[in-house]
């Protein structure tokens, strides 16, 4: 009886599988010419090679460099006026400057960003390189 439950079983698997593959196929946007698109952070990642560059890895772990980002990011997620990519920039503390980096939708939200970060850090103490994405 359970041999027989198991062969139903995966005779409904390999009808599900086959279902799905003929579904693939079907569709127009799954073409191997579709598939070849060049990843988007080619030109980022080159720029982030450079030694004066700041990535999340010059975080500090400073406790007041930890909180002062914990706070921006707070801060940032909280309002939700702002898209997923403004959500996701990178806020990066040390010796209590904060970097923004990373691509946002519009001028209007790179300066809603910069803005949350100078209310909390002071003006003195945020550097904004905000991106606006380009579509």
């Amino acid at each position: 009886m359970k041999i027989r439950k198991f062969w139903i079983a995966c005779a409904g698997l390999a009808l599900a599988l086959g279902t799905a593959q003929s579904a693939l196929a079907d569709d127009p946007n799954n073409t191997p010419d579709s598939m070849k698109s060049a990843p988007d952070d080619t030109g980022r990642n080159e720029r982030d090679r450079q030694a004066a560059a700041v990535t999340p890895m010059d975080q500090s772990n400073d406790p007041a460099d930890l909180e002062l980002t914990q706070k921006i990011r707070k801060a940032v997620v909280a309002d939700d006026g702002l898209s997923m990519n403004a959500h996701n920039v990178k806020i990066i503390s040390s010796d209590g400057v904060v970097v923004l980096r990373g691509p946002v939708e519009s001028q209007a939200e790179k300066e809603k960003v910069e803005a949350t970060a100078v209310k909390i850090a002071g003006v003195a103490n945020v550097r904004n390189q905000l991106e606006v994405a380009t579509r």
